[in-house]
C-alpha cells in the first residue's frame, strides 16, 4: 500500500494558497497550513477540516525552525511571502521572504523533502529585457522584492546542486475571484472609467490563478528533475487595449471610451516622478501599463501535459467577482 504522503504549505490563507489546498484535498495527503496568529475565521472558511492548521509568523524564524524540527513532511509547498508595494520594513521584507525559505529549504535539504517554491517572474524586473522573458533571461532586482526573490533561487540553485530536491515556480501576475491586486484595479479604473492607456500597442501575460494553484499541487509528486524552472502564465499575451475593450463590455455593453487613450510619454513622465520619490507600487503601476511584459510558458505545460488558459474570457472571473463587491 503506498504511503499517504505529507505535505506542508505555506501562505495556505492568501489567495494562491487557499486555491492550491483545495487541488490537494482532492489528493489523500496529510496538509498543515501555516498561518498568521490572529487570521480571521472568514479567511480559513476555504480550509477542509482534515488540514492541520499550525499559527506562525515566517519571520520568526526560531518558531518556524522549532517547528519544522518537530514534524516529518515528504514535500513543502512554500507559498507565503510579503508581496510588493507593501509598507514593511526591509528587515521584515528580508525576514519572511529570504530567511524563512532558507531555513525550509534546509529543513528539507536534511531530509529529503521535495520542496516546491514560489517565486516570481519579479526576478526579470517588472519589465523583462528581451520578450518573451525566459528562463535564461537576466535577472534584474529592480525592486526589494523582486531581490527577496532572487536571493531565495540563487540559495535553492546552490542547495539542488548539493542534491536538493527542488522545483521553482515563477508565476506572472495572477487573476481570478478574491484577490485586490492589479486585475482588480485595472476593472474598477475601467468600470469608472477613470482608467488611462497609452496609444500604442502594449502586450501583457497574466495567469489564470486557478491553473498556477494546479500546477503548484500536481508538483507534490509529478516526476520533475529537480532544478526546473517553470515560467506560468496564460496561453499567450493579450493586447492591454484588448482586455479593456473586453472588460469595459462585460461591465457595461459598451466599448471603453477612446478619448482616454493617452501619449506614453505622460507614462514616461509619472514614472520618472515616482523613481524620484523612490515609490516602488507607483512606478511598477506606470510600467505594467505602458510597456509590454510577456514571457516563454511552454515548457511547464509540455512536461506536465496541461491546456493553459485563454486570457480571454478567462477574464470573467475577476468582472464577476468584482460585479459581486
Amino acid at each position: 500500500m503506498e504511503q499517504v504522503k505529507s505535505v506542508l504549505i505555506t501562505g495556505i490563507s492568501g489567495f494562491i494558497g487557499k486555491l492550491t489546498v483545495s487541488y490537494l484535498a482532492r489528493k489523500n495527503y496529510n496538509v498543515t497550513g501555516i498561518v498568521r496568529p490572529g487570521t480571521s475565521s472568514a479567511q480559513l472558511e476555504h480550509i477542509p477540516e482534515s488540514v492541520t492548521l499550525h499559527e506562525l509568523n515566517l519571520d520568526d524564524s526560531k518558531g518556524l525552525n522549532d517547528f519544522l524540527n518537530k514534524h516529518n513532511f515528504d514535500c513543502v509547498l512554500h507559498i507565503g511571502a510579503l508581496r510588493g508595494g507593501r509598507k514593511y520594513s526591509k528587515n521584515t521584507f528580508y525576514a519572511v521572504n529570504v530567511t524563512s525559505t532558507q531555513l525550509i529549504m534546509e529543513y528539507c535539504f536534511k531530509h529529503k523533502a521535495r520542496l516546491v517554491f514560489c517565486s516570481s517572474v519579479g526576478v526579470f524586473g517588472a519589465i523583462p529585457e528581451e520578450l518573451p522573458a525566459n528562463n535564461y533571461t537576466r535577472k534584474r532586482n529592480d525592486n526589494y522584492y523582486h531581490y527577496t526573490k532572487i536571493v531565495c533561487e540563487e540559495m535553492i540553485a546552490n542547495r539542488v546542486l548539493e542534491g536538493l530536491d527542488a522545483i521553482v515556480v515563477r508565476p506572472a501576475i495572477t487573476y481570478g475571484e478574491g484577490d485586490y491586486g492589479f486585475p482588480y484595479t485595472l476593472t474598477k479604473l475601467i468600470d469608472k472609467k477613470l482608467l488611462r492607456f497609452p496609444n500604442q500597442p502594449v502586450r501583457i501575460h497574466m495567469t489564470n490563478a486557478n491553473t498556477l494553484a494546479q500546477i503548484i499541487a500536481r508538483l507534490v509528486e509529478t516526476n520533475v528533475t529537480p532544478g526546473t524552472e517553470f515560467i506560468v502564465a496564460d496561453k499567450e499575451p493579450v493586447l492591454l487595449a484588448e482586455l479593456v475593450k473586453f472588460i469595459s463590455n462585460q461591465l457595461h455593453g459598451a466599448d471603453y471610451p477612446a478619448n482616454r487613450e493617452i501619449q506614453v510619454k505622460w507614462f514616461r513622465l509619472g514614472e520618472a516622478i515616482a523613481r524620484t520619490m523612490k515609490n516602488e507600487l507607483w512606478i511598477s503601476r506606470f510600467e505594467l501599463l505602458s510597456r509590454s511584459w510577456y514571457f516563454d510558458t511552454s515548457e511547464v505545460y509540455k512536461q506536465l501535459d496541461m491546456q493553459p488558459e485563454k486570457t480571454i474570457p478567462s477574464f470573467k472571473t475577476v468582472i464577476n467577482w468584482y460585479k459581486k463587491h
